[in-house]
């Protein structure tokens, strides 16, 4: 871990989900509480945990820039309130649950404009949806390898219980749910004026590739603020860590 931060695990009761849960954060070690600092809430991919992004990249040595790096845990929900079972809300647990936890806790800016949000792949998607949607929290979102294409994938039964698990977050395939949770009709609707900075990077050898440039056009075509990124590497840790230190010049940047 780098010099100047040091690492917590929080537990607190989660209203949204009726549970106490955990998430870890870095942190400047000296925190001065009359000077606020910006805030950067990681979401991790499917499959991972709150966790992930200590464990597999050196995101710590950014909190010395004087941001507060907050590492929650969303299972395998695409981080939005489920359509089934419904208790898993877990977009309530993000957008309100945990910020309000974060800044009872810690000194940290309460302004969309000392907030953001990045995440890998299941994480990148929530990161752009939560820019879309709920442009009035962040100032930034960065988004790596970001599973956008998710819910128009159609069902399949050769993989059945991937197919089921997209239903249970998003609904069944062509529902009202699932396309107010499509970043692709998302982008149709929101406003570029209002919409947070969008930074989108993705490996040239892996599979999402080609929905994400489609996206990037999507947002060319609407002036949104954003740019995109490709770096050689497929679907893993290993790419996303190249694409890591572009995504924080940029955040450090835009945020002000």
């Amino acid at each position: 871990m780098s010099e100047g931060v040091s690492l917590r695990d929080i537990r607190f009761r989660s209203a949204a989900l009726e549970r106490d849960v955990v998430y870890r954060v870095y942190l400047p070690s000296k925190l001065q509480l009359n000077e606020p600092l910006r805030v950067v809430y990681l979401l991790h991919g499917n499959g991972g945990s709150y966790t992930d992004w200590s464990n597999y990249s050196d995101v710590a040595r950014y909190a010395s820039h004087g941001l507060v790096l907050v590492m929650p845990d969303g299972a395998s929900t695409y981080w939005v309130n489920a359509v089934k079972p419904e208790k898993d809300k877990y977009a309530t647990f993000l957008t309100e649950d945990l910020i309000a936890d974060v800044e009872a806790r810690f000194p940290v800016r309460k302004d969309r404009h000392g907030r953001a949000i990045v995440g890998v792949s299941m994480g990148g998607y929530g990161a752009v949806e939560y820019a879309l949607a709920r442009p009035d929290l962040y100032g930034f979102a960065g988004a790596l390898s970001p599973a956008l294409d998710v819910p128009s994938r159609k069902f399949s039964w050769r993989r059945w219980s991937q197919s089921q698990r997209y239903e249970h977050n998003f609904g069944i395939v062509g529902s009202p749910e699932r396309r107010a949770r499509d970043p692709f009709v998302q982008v149709t609707t929101a406003n570029p004026r209002t919409t947070p900075y969008i930074y989108l990077a993705a490996g040239k050898q892996e599979a999402l590739l080609e929905p994400i440039q489609r996206f990037a056009n999507r947002l060319k075509q609407r002036s949104f603020a954003h740019e995109f990124h490709t770096t050689p590497g497929a679907h893993d840790w290993n790419q996303w860590n190249t694409q890591i230190p572009g995504c924080f010049e940029k955040l450090l940047v835009t945020l002000n």
